[in-house]
């Protein structure tokens, strides 16, 4: 149904390029999400060199981006119809979203190399939790787009509110450590900062749900304060 419908068409002829350019997104997606686990397993397994794969990534994903910037550029000039056009800018946008989850894992690669030089503050429970969470919700955000299920996206969508409560949770952990001993700020520090890095690829993931929401129903939820 266009322009007004819920759900978008292809249409030729712009359909085989259309289904490229979803192929690129995909492909971007999959990088993303396998910078974010490597990254975190960089982590917890004390290993520098996967957390310098992790981080070296971030070079084809950037590449990527500006393939599909390219592909998109391209067919605006084809004037598509209105789902089209829909598919195109939500694509744009998704893009930004999964760019940005390569640089929250080239973080938290970054500082697993610096927490790696020091001895361990604490076993490392919390964050690979934050780590499945963000992850699924980014899975099955591009499922919910791929496959225009709107339910499912809408599901996603208040699950960020459990990433952020463990960000909260385990910044007050952390902030008690400092207080205790000096000696771990430097460890603290960065440890936040990874968490910070989790909650936010977790809004993102949202934000990659909203987007499935409006390519298929074309309402903006965003901001709307429900789902």
């Amino acid at each position: 149904m266009d322009p007004d419908g819920a759900q978008w068409v292809p249409v030729t002829p712009l359909a085989p390029d259309i289904a490229a350019l979803k192929d690129l997104l995909l492909r971007m997606a999959s990088l993303s999400e396998g910078m974010v686990q490597r990254s975190v397993r960089a982590l917890v397994e004390r290993d520098d060199e996967l957390a310098r794969a992790a981080m070296a990534e971030d070079d084809r994903l950037d590449q990527l981006e500006k393939e599909i910037d390219e592909s998109s550029m391209t067919l605006l000039t084809k004037a598509p119809l209105a789902g089209q056009l829909r598919l195109i800018i939500v694509v744009l946008k998704i893009t930004r979203d999964l760019e940005r989850i390569g640089d929250e894992s080239t973080t938290i690669a970054r500082r697993a190399i610096e927490l790696g030089r020091e001895p361990q503050l604490k076993p490392y429970m919390d964050i690979p939790r934050m780590t499945e969470l963000a992850t699924a919700m980014l899975r099955e955000a591009l499922d919910a787009f791929v496959l225009g299920d709107t339910a499912l996206a809408r599901e996603i969508i208040p699950r960020d509110k459990q990433v952020d409560a463990l960000n909260r949770q385990l910044h007050r952990e952390l902030a008690s450590y400092m207080i205790e001993a000096p000696a771990n700020i430097s460890r603290c520090l960065h440890l936040m900062t990874i968490s910070k890095s989790l909650e936010r690829i977790a809004d993102h993931a949202k934000n990659i749900a909203e987007e499935a929401v409006y390519l298929y129903e074309a309402k903006d939820i965003r901001h709307s304060g429900r789902a």
